[in-house]
């Protein structure tokens, strides 16, 4: 009797040794790929992740701010058209102006806009203009107007706080998602609204007036796009085409 109850007694502790040893296999592997961490997204280009909401595009959304390492970090902010961040925002700092907001010398189709009457007729930044192409190399830009109205039309949106940090959770039909944080803008050396608003560049120039650009804003109650003054600083959060 002695001899079946110590055989049956190591039986069953081999059998929970290896059921052990396959559960901790499982919880590695649901670990490393079974809940998706946000920060990750999808896959990784040029170094930067990026997330796939199954747009009719087929545009992919990098997780984070350009400047940032983890979606809930403001990261840097660019006057439009520039690609290195500064400490103060305004017209006489802007560069693609002459001092004014009508004295502008790139991107105006409106010579009443352009210093001494100057005019390009170009509406869209340019590869060597642009935040998210310049600072994440080559595939990587800044989303155009009507990118930025893709994502408000094919994704449910909810304010909300991450990591406790306030922002606006996107989430598309395939239950992947994208967290913005109300990161604001800088007017000068202030930055107005953190935590209430986003502020957001797209890649494309108010065509009713060059000294804008349209915007992705969005605060607790809206989001969509909008037209603001070139010279503030905005965050960028890229894009990429697979």
């Amino acid at each position: 009797m002695n001899k079946k109850l110590n055989s049956k007694l190591i039986n069953m502790k081999i059998t929970m040794k290896v059921m052990a040893t396959i559960m901790l296999s499982v919880a590695v592997v649901c670990a490393a790929g079974c809940k998706k961490d946000i920060a990750q997204g999808d896959g990784i280009f040029n170094g930067h992740p990026y997330v796939d909401l199954d747009l009719p595009s087929g545009l992919m959304w990098a997780t984070c701010n350009v400047g940032a390492n983890s979606p809930e970090e403001y990261g840097d902010y660019f006057a439009w058209g520039d690609t290195i961040p500064k400490d103060y925002y305004a017209w006489n700092t802007y560069k693609y102006s002459n001092g004014g907001y009508s004295q502008l010398t790139k991107y105006c189709f409106d010579s009443s806009y352009g210093h001494n009457g100057f005019t390009d007729n170009l509406t869209t930044l340019l590869p060597e203009d642009d935040a998210a192409t310049a600072n994440w190399g080559n595939g990587w830009c800044t989303p155009t107007k009507y990118q930025w109205q893709e994502l408000i039309d094919n994704t449910t949106s909810t304010w909300m706080t991450q990591n406790g940090v306030y922002g606006r959770l996107f989430t598309a039909s395939n239950g992947n998602s994208l967290f913005l944080p109300a990161t604001a803008y800088q007017d000068q050396d202030i930055l107005n609204g953190a935590g209430f608003s986003g502020f957001y560049w797209s890649s494309s120039l108010d065509t009713d007036g060059p000294g804008k650009a349209w915007i992705f804003y969005y605060d607790r109650r809206e989001n969509r796009v909008s037209i603001f003054y070139r010279c503030f600083g905005l965050s960028v959060r890229a894009v990429h085409k697979n």
